[in-house]
């Protein structure tokens, strides 16, 4: 089986230099080996090519066959890594905490340990008869979501 470390470290030799991210290296017990990067402007198909170019020249079929993808973290896909959330603060979210609550907001704020979201809510403010939507705040550790991913809206 081919170990995960060796490609994950292959993977990070050709990002050397370049503004792409390794989001997730994965390797089946079958050998089936799956590579996502990212980039803030997205994923070219020619780098995609080339990284598993770049992989498929250090590593020998003949000692062990497996099969190799490499791809972007698709769009509608969880976030896996902080700099994913740093590239779509400014950006719609939605997010699924680890309670069961399903938030819907702008993505405002992305650091190590935790990120804030900024939601439409109704609130009835002192001295106003009828609620309004106010931007409320919410920062939720990383630890405290199932998942947090880009919303994607067809208006």
């Amino acid at each position: 089986m081919i170990e995960k470390s060796i490609v994950k470290g292959l993977v990070e030799e050709w990002l050397e230099g370049r503004d792409y991210f390794l989001v997730d290296v994965s390797v089946s017990a079958d050998d089936r080996i799956v590579v996502e990067i990212d980039h803030a402007e997205g994923v070219w198909i020619e780098d995609c090519v080339e990284l598993s170019r770049f992989i498929e020249s250090r590593l020998s079929r003949e000692e062990e066959d497996y099969e190799l993808e490499v791809g972007s973290a698709g769009i509608g896909q969880p976030f896996k890594v902080l700099q994913q959330y740093v590239n779509h603060v400014g950006s719609e979210v939605d997010v699924l905490t680890a309670d069961g609550r399903k938030l819907h907001g702008v993505l405002t704020a992305a650091g190590p340990e935790d990120f804030e979201v900024t939601m439409k809510v109704k609130k009835k403010l002192e001295g106003e008869k009828r609620p309004r939507l106010v931007d409320e705040a919410v920062t939720l550790r990383y630890t405290e979501v199932k998942y947090t991913k880009y919303s994607i809206s067809f208006k």
